[in-house]
């Protein structure tokens, strides 16, 4: 992939053009035509996986009113421990940034 991508760039001259376009135009068309489709997206928990006040990314439904659940996947013990790690470091850069104001 290391040499894909860096061979990818070179031919198109750029990098990266497509895919995020892409992905916010699904994100749109799930809000607007109310879809309820699944994304992974960034939405704050409160409660959801043992989490609190901390917007991480989980998987969402979209629809009208935009995130309209937060699927709530069942993880094994190791799956918990990273998401704990991971929502531990997003703590501690919201920290530095003073954002609990």
């Amino acid at each position: 992939t290391k040499v894909g991508g860096a061979t990818l760039t070179k031919m198109l001259g750029t990098s990266a053009w497509y895919a995020p376009g892409a992905a916010v135009s699904s994100l749109v068309q799930a809000i607007a035509c109310d879809q309820k489709k699944m994304f992974p997206c960034s939405a704050l928990l409160e409660g959801e996986y043992g989490l609190n006040d901390l917007c991480i990314g989980v998987p969402v439904i979209l629809g009208k009113n935009g995130i309209e659940k937060i699927v709530e996947l069942e993880l094994d013990d190791a799956e918990q421990s990273k998401l704990k790690e991971s929502a531990e470091g997003v703590s501690k850069v919201n920290d530095l940034l003073d954002l609990k104001k």
